[in-house]
């Protein structure tokens, strides 16, 4: 950044995030040990990986407006429009939805636009183009674009210190995946013979190959040992059940974590569902990322 710019390191940051051995019966009883790696307290308003994905991409924007995208209730657009009021750049959010226009924001949108985020409704058609709509009035040599979830090359790379920050500590790292972003980064940063595995929250079974193009952008070819669980996405991105909500509640109960619904409550089902069918052989380290917290409206 040019000098006196305001790197995103004057936030300090909280890293390495904790690790935090929890006692669950329904892990112990299988001889596995769970650990929630909390990267949810690495920022109070930057948590978890949006931190790890949006630090880099603050330092190559360089002080321009950043625009990104997302949907409704996208953490991703929150934290970047929170880092924008933090560090005093603009920020732009193409919505996806144009309907959402004419509608009250929910508390993550109006918790963008209260941080000073300029929101952009489009359609579902123009939203899966992913370029600058027109009505956009700043030049491109003003604009730093970061893709919908902030999974891109720089991004990759920052999440690969997630997986250094584990070695030695953890044999699986379980995370939940939006665009993944930040599975391509981990795996690379773990130690031979550890293992990264990915819950996706969005049905379709896309998510390998984006994973595997991530990689190959960031790092010329595959790197790590990861793999996906398609089966915990309980309808789609922002879906859920009455069997999710009840368990989300218990694990609140026994841990005293709030556990946030669309992302961390799906990678914890998926673990103890895993453990519950014999997938992890005794004495088996999970390390399970706990990426962000439950939206308040602040």
């Amino acid at each position: 950044m040019p000098p006196g710019a305001p790197g995103p390191d004057r936030l300090h940051p909280a890293l390495p995030s904790p690790l935090q051995p929890v006692d669950d019966d329904r892990f112990a009883r299988h001889g596995v040990q769970l650990l929630l790696k909390r990267d949810d307290l690495i920022h109070p308003e930057l948590p978890g990986n949006k931190w790890r994905k949006l630090a880099p991409n603050l330092t190559a924007a360089a002080g321009r407006t950043v625009l990104t995208f997302g949907g409704a209730y996208s953490n991703h657009l929150r934290a970047t429009a929170a880092a924008g009021r933090l560090l005093g750049f603009a920020t732009i959010g193409v919505v996806r939805g144009d309907e959402l226009a004419h509608r009250p924001l929910n508390p993550s949108l109006a918790r963008c636009a209260a941080d000073g985020m300029r929101l952009h409704f489009v359609d579902r058609t123009a939203y899966r183009a992913k370029t600058v709509p027109a009505g956009i009035t700043a030049g491109a040599d003003q604009l730093y674009v970061v893709p919908e979830g902030g999974s891109n090359t720089p991004a990759v790379h920052g999440c690969a210190a997630l997986g250094r920050e584990l070695r030695g500590l953890a044999d699986t790292v379980a995370m939940a995946v939006g665009t993944g972003g930040t599975l391509a980064g981990l795996a690379a940063g773990l130690a031979p013979g550890e293992r990264a595995l990915g819950f996706p929250v969005l049905k379709g079974g896309f998510l390998g190959a984006e994973v595997a193009r991530l990689q190959q952008a960031a790092f010329g070819s595959p790197a790590g040992d990861w793999r996906l669980d398609d089966r915990f996405h309980c309808g789609g991105y922002a879906r859920t059940t009455p069997e999710l909500d009840a368990f989300a509640d218990d694990f609140e109960d026994r841990h005293g974590l709030p556990v946030e619904r669309i992302y961390v409550a799906k990678m914890l089902y998926g673990l103890t569902a895993l453990a519950a069918e014999g997938a992890f052989p005794a004495g088996t380290r999970i390390a399970a990322v706990v990426t962000g917290q439950p939206v308040s409206s602040r």
